[in-house]
């Protein structure tokens, strides 16, 4: 069953919801500085071509599943309407809250294939991408999840996963600019714009190297989601140049909100879920994606290979995906929803976030957002060093 929740603190929660996103912290920035050395890979035994699958029976699926998930990510009421739609039993732990403590949790049991103590984990798509290449996950069984069809076609076929074979989207969200209008005293439109000497002190970039440098890249000519050496040189070369120009103010994780509130930093680079919270309290706080584009951040749903059972995660998959379920999840969380088409769904029940530009993009917005393509350990590495070498990181 879902953790009860104390209604006085559920209340205060829900009036100031914290982003999801604000729970990552700086594990972006920790798995970047972490590589998987080939002794590690070679004792685990893995074959990153290979997956395990579980015996169908032929039966419907039943008992209890398991999930491991992030704080604040799920809808009241969600898992108790599943378990009735689908007579499986559910429990659901508020256990993920960084990718890599969670990595650090689970990777000795799974490289000796023991269980985890979950059927099914929410985890952001850098470390999805780590648990298949180390051959821990499961491919999804897609004639078990026919509301996979439903997944915006961009996330569908995203080089990091084509077809979802092992992934499911749960919950996106974007990395653009905010601005605080009232300290600029315009409005911003593309990357040059953060580069203006009047904000001089004044901007704040992403301590993390994909965050920050992916939409520099896409405001070069160059995309994240074919990085080479060169284009991510570029893009820190330009970071370096603003940086000892004075233009940057200082490189951040999740710690820019207050300050850009307060005007102290009139523009950053910033998550958009985070925004959306922020514009409740100061609605001078703008949040664009750049006319070259912005990038994407993607939590998924995985199953380990561990699993005592598929057949259930593969259903409760499979209800995220009906739109009118996954409707209830987007008002509740607040984030960019995985599938197409959510406008009108939304709309039934929660007008202002289907009208909310930052909850429920226009296509053409997203046709601009880009997701980095899935790094190697070496480009990981290599990348974040480069970085670093300019942030101090």
């Amino acid at each position: 069953m879902s953790r009860e929740i104390d209604p006085t603190l559920f209340a205060r929660l829900t009036a100031n919801r914290t982003s999801r996103r604000r729970f990552i912290g700086g594990s972006a920035a920790a798995a970047a500085g972490l590589t998987l050395g080939s002794s590690f890979l070679a004792a685990c035994g893995s074959d990153s071509s290979t997956s395990t699958t579980t015996t169908d029976d032929g039966g419907p699926a039943g008992g209890t599943l398991r999930i491991s998930n992030w704080p604040l990510y799920m809808a009241d009421g969600f898992v108790a309407a599943f378990q009735t739609a689908s007579g499986i039993t559910v429990d659901y732990k508020e256990d993920f809250n960084d990718n890599e403590q969670w990595f650090a949790k689970v990777k000795e049991p799974l490289s000796r294939k023991q269980d985890i103590g979950a059927d099914l984990a929410v985890p952001t798509t850098f470390m999805a991408v780590r648990l298949h290449q180390l051959g821990w996950l499961n491919n999804i069984n897609h004639d078990a999840v026919p509301n996979m069809k439903n997944i915006r076609t961009d996330l569908l076929e995203a080089s990091v996963d084509p077809g979802r074979e092992f992934s499911a989207p749960y919950m996106s969200g974007l990395v653009g600019v905010a601005y605080n209008r009232a300290a600029t005293g315009r409005d911003l439109s593309t990357i040059d714009d953060m580069w203006d000497p009047a904000f001089k002190g004044r901007v704040s970039l992403f301590s993390d190297a994909q965050d920050a440098l992916g939409m520099i890249m896409l405001s070069q000519g160059n995309t994240p989601e074919d990085p080479t050496t060169e284009s991510v040189q570029k893009a820190i070369d330009l970071v370096r140049e603003q940086n000892d120009k004075g233009q940057i103010r200082k490189f951040t994780g999740n710690d820019y909100a207050d300050d850009l509130a307060a005007g102290n930093i009139a523009v950053a680079q910033a998550y958009s879920g985070d925004i959306v919270q922020l514009q409740a309290d100061n609605p001078d706080l703008q949040f664009v994606v750049p006319e070259s584009g912005a990038t994407t951040f993607v939590d998924t749903m995985v199953i380990p290979y561990t699993t005592q059972n598929q057949k259930a995660a593969e259903a409760w998959i499979d209800y995220v995906y009906d739109r009118a379920n996954y409707a209830k999840l987007v008002s509740y969380v607040q984030y960019i929803p995985v599938l197409s088409d959510m406008t009108a769904e939304l709309e039934k029940i929660d007008p202002e976030s289907a009208s909310n530009p930052l909850i429920n993009p226009p296509q053409e917005v997203l046709d601009k957002s880009k997701g980095w393509a899935a790094l190697t350990d070496e480009q990981t590495q290599e990348y974040n060093t480069a970085y670093a070498a300019v942030t101090g990181g």
